[in-house]
């Protein structure tokens, strides 16, 4: 990866997307995950001293305009507890993301397995599948170098990821819906700390977003594509029942991607108004679910799925982005 790191672009096609251009397109993906691909352990210098994990390091301290960092509350606490807290965050999102993406993994293999022979969706499924597990086993690293203690699954959570896993067979658009709503909020984060380019950031967690961000723009392009090339032909209750889904599903990822978890809250002891001046009584964090959503929002109205039920969704789950963001690009 270069010095100087620029944050990747998704692969574009033309939006009125046809068979043609789509598989053209997943062709290229599958060329891309071949010649730029990573290995969490032969492409991260884990043992390098400067890639040490130190609880007391203050570059795991909260960004001042992070919306929890930016509170009395947790400027007041002493050093090492605003460091504790950082990066007891970041563990917590990596473990996340390493359930997030069990159920993608799994739910890409059975959206495969269904899959023609000589289809190109197969091959590419199966690249992801790969940079996935190795996402995987790089934030697992992570934690466990952290000494936090995480839990896996619980049984509740393990029914729920057989449920997500089945519509990759049943329904593939809902779950490429869900795809995004996972991937969408992360990569928002984490393109917006690259783009600082800030010099007190943790070497081995800027890292860890550079290979995450460049393999992520492969994965969410296909995601979207995909919905552009299967959204079109569903009808009827299908049609309809997407759209309804999208926000919630949108809203309650964004919520787990882009905030403390209560479990957080509690072992931090940080306090009920606290956490509601940070998140959700808080604009600037509500400005920044917006942005979050604006990308999947938009995809939703290209492809038709949004209405005035749908939209009403979208406002309950606040995660409607501002209202430059509903204006067609054409009349802008």
């Amino acid at each position: 990866m270069p010095e100087e790191f620029v944050v990747p672009e998704e692969e574009r096609v033309a939006k009125a997307v046809h068979s043609d251009a789509y598989f053209d397109l997943i062709r290229r993906l599958s060329h891309q995950s071949v010649v730029k691909h990573f290995d969490a352990y032969a492409d991260i210098d884990w043992d390098n001293p400067e890639f040490r994990i130190d609880h007391d390091d203050s570059r795991w301290e909260l960004e001042p305009d992070d919306v929890l960092g930016a509170t009395a509350w947790y400027r007041a606490q002493p050093a090492g507890i605003r460091s504790r807290i950082g990066l007891r965050i970041l563990a917590n999102f990596m473990k996340i993301g390493v359930i997030f993406e069990y159920v993608l993994k799994r739910g890409l293999l059975d959206f495969a397995s269904r899959l023609p022979s000589g289809s190109p969706e197969f091959r590419y499924c199966y690249h992801e599948t790969i940079e996935e597990a190795q996402h995987s086993l790089m934030f697992q690293e992570f934690i466990n170098r952290t000494g936090f203690n995480l839990p896996g699954l619980s049984g509740l959570e393990c029914r729920c990821a057989d449920f997500v896993v089945k519509y990759a067979r049943k329904f593939p658009e809902l779950f490429f819906v869900f795809v995004l709503a996972g991937e969408d909020p992360i990569d928002y984060v984490q393109r917006q700390s690259l783009r600082k380019n800030r010099e007190d950031i943790h070497p081995l967690f800027r890292r860890i977003m550079q290979i995450h961000v460049t393999e992520e723009a492969r994965h969410m392009s296909f995601a979207r594509h995909a919905l552009r090339m299967r959204v079109p032909a569903l009808r009827g209750s299908r049609r309809w029942r997407l759209g309804l889904c999208v926000p919630l599903i949108l809203g309650v990822m964004g919520k787990m991607m882009m905030e403390a978890s209560p479990q957080i809250a509690r072992e931090y002891k940080i306090p009920r108004e606290v956490v509601d001046a940070a998140y959700r009584k808080n604009p600037i964090h509500g400005a920044r679910i917006h942005e979050a959503s604006t990308k999947l929002f938009g995809l939703c109205k290209e492809l038709g799925l949004v209405n005035r039920w749908s939209l009403r969704l979208w406002k309950v789950m606040r995660i409607l982005p501002e209202a430059g963001a509903l204006v067609p690009a054409a009349t802008r």
